[in-house]
């Protein structure tokens, strides 16, 4: 008997699937894709970001001579740091509104208290601009605040909305509210279902407000959801192209709505300037990442504050007692 069982113990230990193999299998193509579109022109972009690329005026050959870091020199002593003032402007214009609007809209929807209806059918409205293609939206813009579009028609007016300088930025960030508020009113609906309704009951039982309840229990709860809708919304505005570029032509007045990534596209375009494009892509990289690691220092956890805290406490007690 003893035998018997150690045979059928062996047949089976070698059919057994090795699933770890299979699992690399399928997820192979996705790291294979991401190196041929992603990881590759990342590290073109680093390198020909020490170039300055141009077409000789009569072979119209491409012709590259290595610049070291005088690309990023130039750029700080040229327009960059327009630019990037005037996307960091159009970002912020657009998103203030939409994380305060979302976050009201969120905890209205997910309150049973207050027993809304027609919740569904708002949801439905507030999400719907966010199918739409934004092209779509800015030329619709474009038209409406038109000299003699439809909004001066009906208050009988003759402003050029797209003249104004904060026109142009109010409008842009007009179009990026409204594309967006409903996402964002989503996952922070998602965020506030996911908190245990047990904390409010007990803090309504604790004599607590709504207010208090808000400021004490979701908005601390919400902190990795909000760093979601922080960080993916900051590269979003960051990477800012097809709105502003459809609505006003180069920027519009005094280039206002002349975006970063509008400058990289007119580097790579043509006879642009490509070492000059990458620089500027490496640049706003580099800002991106300084960013976002400062919203993740300022959305840490309290838990994890500690943590780092007891973490530190214990290596410099190591040393001390090493010291000793």
């Amino acid at each position: 008997m003893a035998k018997k069982s150690n045979s059928i113990a062996v047949r089976q230990k070698g059919n057994k699937l090795k699933y770890g193999k299979w699992g690399l299998i399928f997820i192979l193509p996705f790291f294979i894709a991401y190196a041929v579109f992603q990881f590759y022109p990342l590290i073109m972009t680093f390198y020909k970001s020490m170039f300055t690329e141009y077409q000789h005026p009569i072979t119209l050959e491409q012709i590259s001579q290595f610049k070291g870091l005088d690309n990023y020199v130039n750029l700080f002593q040229g327009t960059f740091l327009k630019y990037f003032g005037n996307t960091m402007i159009l970002w912020l214009l657009g998103f203030i509104p939409q994380i305060l609007v979302s976050l009201l809209f969120a905890s209205w929807f997910t309150d049973i208290r207050l027993k809304l209806k027609g919740t569904g059918a708002m949801k439905v409205v507030l999400y719907l601009p966010n199918m739409l293609m934004a092209s779509s939206i800015a030329v619709l813009f474009a038209k409406l605040f038109a000299l003699d579009g439809p909004i001066n028609q009906m208050f009988g007016t003759d402003v050029f909305f797209l003249n104004s300088e904060w026109g142009i930025r109010l409008i842009v960030a007009g179009i990026n509210f409204l594309m967006w508020t409903g996402n964002t009113t989503i996952l922070l609906m998602a965020g506030i279902m996911g908190i245990d309704p047990a904390l409010y009951e007990a803090a309504a039982i604790d004599g607590a407000s709504a207010r208090q309840q808000f400021l004490r229990i979701t908005l601390p709860m919400l902190k990795p959801i909000m760093l979601y809708v922080l960080v993916t919304s900051m590269i979003g505005g960051l990477q800012m192209f097809d709105i502003p570029n459809l609505i006003v032509k180069d920027g519009g007045t005094s280039q206002v709505a002349y975006t970063v990534i509008m400058d990289v596209s007119k580097g790579i375009a043509g006879s642009g300037n490509v070492g000059l494009a990458g620089a500027e892509s490496v640049l706003l990289f580099l800002i991106a990442a300084i960013i976002g690691g400062i919203m993740f220092k300022s959305m840490e956890s309290d838990e994890e504050k500690e943590k780092r805290k007891n973490r530190k406490r214990q290596k410099m007690e190591a040393k001390i007692a090493k010291g000793v």
